[in-house]
């Protein structure tokens, strides 16, 4: 007889329990408790675990600064990899973040590539004795993949993900695996195996998903970087929810093979493709990521990566004043109205760059696409009909968790030629995008990520704003502009009806507290055309100088 879920799920919790060391267990007045607002960023500053030595390498340097000073012999891969293994353990305390610990073996590596580091001079790859944190679906040997799942428990990868050797072979430090969601198709990371993973910067806020686990493990400083999958927002939504820039690359960029993502074989060829990328604290990390993994020769390691090293792709060119980096500026899908303090942070976006002598702003209507854009990747995502989860799922008697209950429902596959209309329907829409883009002569466009401010758990709304770009294969990434600030708390919904649905759940938003958004920080959602990657972040850069004045509070040229 099948063991029942709960059984495997008190199992798999104390398994990993036994892997966090004693000595970095925290006292019960840091463990049981938040500050007054509900966040907990501060308590590895002050809970003593770290030495001076540790909070300086886990607070004062990005990931950039890490990988030049280990190249360069200033610091010891050891001392890097174990401050962020004990950041990451106090994390995994506060929030819930990990799912699988290898803290031993990451720090035996560390001591090895210090050691070949003594003996030649040389770095090893462009990542050498870099920490990096990775998402459950990936594959490393040894260790579950079990996404949450209970079925999946206690089954060690045999081999690596592709982007896992990729990492290794550059030099990377892999030490743990960050919680997801259960079917990896929900907003915020729950599952019944390793429960919930909570927002680190305001407990009551989602930290989203279905990469919540790297967003709220990146933002605690328990990473330097780390690496989400994203097939409707996935990497978005947590960059979002945790203040922190994510790239979703083009499909066909970042090695994907290898994942546990608990689908048939193949099936994703039938629908959308989900890619691999960084989740980092700005946006030079994420560059160096992909530089990295650009010339790691991934296309030897996944069929699907075109073989096209970072400096071969187009850069971007238009950045001095007489060639501005041309912007769109698409302030709304047109199937969910953003509420008014995401329609204020538009108009502080736009008044940002219009101001920044770099840039080039044109407002562009993309509306009209919308509900079908949302129609199609709804239709496309639904092929299976959900029945391999729930297959999974039946095996242990494991239930939804509750983001997904009244959502997910076992329906009939969908027959070969509904599939193949969808596909004739996705192409079309990939051809009026690439239309828009022409017309416009645009480099990127701005757009938010969502209709709303972090919501509360459980509370997130549509993804079209992000599962859009899937759709349309563009790459896209978010940029922290500035936290919620009580003057957002005002403004009124429109008169007159919703425009649907979920325009009704949206307005349900800012009926609720609104005084729970405070503090929470407001991005925007940039893309670039297809496979126009390094165009993209390179936008993302000068995006990020812009959006500098804006830090300190909504801007004067905020109205709606």
């Amino acid at each position: 007889m099948p063991e029942i879920w709960q059984d495997i799920a008190e199992r798999k919790q104390r398994h990993r329990a036994e892997r966090l060391p004693k000595k970095w267990l925290l006292r019960s007045e840091f463990s049981n408790g938040a500050s007054s607002n509900n966040s907990v960023l501060d308590v590895p500053r002050k809970c003593g675990i770290l030495t001076s030595k540790e909070l300086h390498i886990t607070e004062d340097l990005d990931a950039t600064n890490l990988v030049a000073q280990l190249a360069a012999g200033k610091l010891k891969s050891v001392d890097v990899v174990t401050a962020f293994c004990k950041r990451a353990a106090i994390a995994q305390q506060l929030v819930n973040c990990l799912t699988e610990i290898f803290f031993e073996d990451a720090i035996s590596r560390a001591k090895e590539l210090d050691e070949q580091f003594r003996k030649t001079g040389k770095p090893v790859g462009l990542l050498h004795g870099l920490p990096i944190s990775i998402k459950d679906s990936f594959k490393v040997k040894g260790y579950d993949a079990s996404v949450g799942v209970a079925g999946f428990c206690f089954k060690p990868a045999t081999i690596n993900s592709a982007l896992v050797d990729l990492l290794l072979e550059q030099g990377a430090v892999l030490y743990c695996k960050t919680n997801v969601p259960l079917t990896m198709m929900a907003l915020d990371s729950h599952n019944n195996v390793f429960g919930r993973t909570l927002n680190p910067a305001n407990r009551l806020l989602t930290a989203g998903g279905s990469s919540g686990g790297e967003g709220a493990l990146v933002a605690m400083r328990g990473s330097p970087i780390g690496i989400g999958t994203d097939v409707g927002g996935s990497i978005r939504i947590p960059a979002m929810c945790n203040g922190l820039v994510g790239v979703k690359p083009s499909h066909g960029r970042v090695p994907y093979a290898g994942q546990e993502g608990g689908a048939l074989a193949g099936t994703s060829k039938l629908g959308i493709e989900s890619t691999a990328g960084p989740i980092a604290r700005n946006v030079r990390d994420c560059e160096m990521l992909l530089r990295a993994v650009g010339e790691g020769n991934p296309w030897l390691l996944d069929p699907d990566v075109i073989p096209q090293s970072w400096d071969q792709q187009s850069p971007l060119t238009a950045q001095s004043p007489s060639q501005p980096v041309r912007v769109g500026i698409v302030r709304t899908d047109g199937h969910v109205t953003p509420l008014p303090p995401m329609q204020r942070l538009m108009c502080d976006v736009a008044s940002a760059l219009q101001a920044y002598n770099a840039v080039e702003v044109i407002e562009v209507d993309i509306s009209s696409l919308g509900p079908r854009l949302l129609k199609v990747f709804n239709g496309v995502m639904s092929i299976d009909g959900a029945n391999t989860w729930f297959d999974h799922l039946e095996l242990t008697g494991e239930p939804l968790s509750p983001w997904l209950a009244g959502r997910l429902k076992r329906r009939p596959q969908k027959p070969l030629d509904e599939v193949r209309k969808l596909q004739a329907q996705k192409l079309d829409l990939q051809s009026e995008i690439q239309k828009i883009w022409k017309k416009n002569n645009l480099d990127i466009m701005v757009l938010p990520v969502a209709p709303h401010p972090t919501p509360k758990t459980d509370s997130w709304n549509t993804t079209n704003y992000t599962s859009a770009l899937n759709l349309l294969d563009l790459p896209s990434g978010v940029l922290p502009v500035r936290k919620f600030h009580e003057a957002d708390a005002q403004g009124e919904l429109p008169d007159g009806p919703p425009l649907n649905g979920w325009d009704k759940i949206n307005r349900g938003i800012w009926s609720d507290d609104r005084d729970v958004f405070i503090g929470s920080m407001m991005s925007v959602q940039v893309v670039a055309p297809k496979l126009m990657d390094r165009k993209l972040v390179e936008s993302m850069a000068v995006l990020e100088k812009a959006f500098a004045p804006l830090k300190d509070g909504p801007g004067k040229a905020s109205k709606l």
